[in-house]
């Protein structure tokens, strides 16, 4: 069984993301700990891609400057692995299906156990293909986290029902970056979730400010926060770490006070 479960077995949890490789793979380390350290429950790498379909041109320009350094998928487990020494919060990788498929499956999920990954989150496989990943990725203990979105529609409950790890809950259509207003009925879409299963569901896309993070966390069992991050480490590049850690407490700390 994968950590993922402990990161909302202390209440709400707070997720963070970032491009793996922007700026370099050795910053991308640091700011990872800066996040652990500021409270950060689960943490997501996205692993670079040249056509990351569901992001927003915040995190496509994270992508284009990692890809642009040379940083590759091995880097990246190998960062796993180091950061895995010094940290249990769980992991997981954000990557899309070819970069999986391209791996090979088998290869690529023992190399996320060998490496310590938890699980892995692919918004361009839908549920209803991913049987082919979903039993090699279970046997390595990896878990291949769903995605709910608002136009899952009557799809919600058998997608929730069949969960690994969290319910990634998306709040709105279009792809990733940071909202003035979040407008979908998400109480409608949790509520259906839980009906279905007892996995936890985190609410992602959209939130940047603490004002947001304490609702959605409010409705849900967390938030997950993406774009706002990335943007800081865009700004600031090589000395962001301390900025990154000021952001990730006060989003944290707005998360607990949704409890």
């Amino acid at each position: 069984m994968s950590r993922i479960k402990h990161a909302f077995d202390h209440g709400k949890a707070f997720i963070a993301f970032l491009t793996g490789g922007d700026p370099t793979i050795e910053k991308s380390e640091e700011y990872i700990l800066k996040m652990i350290d500021a409270g950060a429950d689960l943490i997501e790498i996205g692993v670079p891609f040249s056509d990351p379909i569901a992001e927003g041109e915040v995190i496509q320009n994270a992508n284009i400057r990692a890809l642009s350094n040379g940083v590759t998928t091995d880097e990246l487990f190998d960062m796993v692995v180091r950061l895995r020494k010094k940290t249990e919060v769980p992991i997981v990788f954000l990557l899309y299906a070819n970069s999986v498929y391209k791996y090979g499956y088998e290869r690529f999920c023992k190399k996320c156990q060998e490496s310590g990954l938890d699980g892995l989150i692919i918004p361009d496989l839908p549920f209803e293909e991913k049987g082919e990943l979903a039993p090699i990725a279970a046997a390595h203990g990896v878990d291949i986290i769903s995605l709910i979105a608002p136009t899952s529609e009557d799809r919600i409950k058998k997608i929730a029902a069949d969960a690994a790890g969290f319910i990634y809950v998306v709040s709105s259509m279009g792809v990733t970056g940071v909202r003035q207003n979040i407008t979908t009925d998400l109480d409608s879409m949790l509520k259906a979730i839980r009906e279905a299963s007892e996995k936890p569901a985190a609410i992602g896309f959209g939130i940047s400010t603490p004002e947001q993070a304490k609702k959605m966390a409010g409705i849900a069992d967390g938030a997950i926060v993406g774009s706002a991050i990335v943007k800081i480490i865009e700004k600031y590049g090589e000395n962001a770490g301390d900025a990154v850690y000021d952001y990730v407490k006060s989003m944290k700390e707005a998360v607990i006070e949704a409890e």
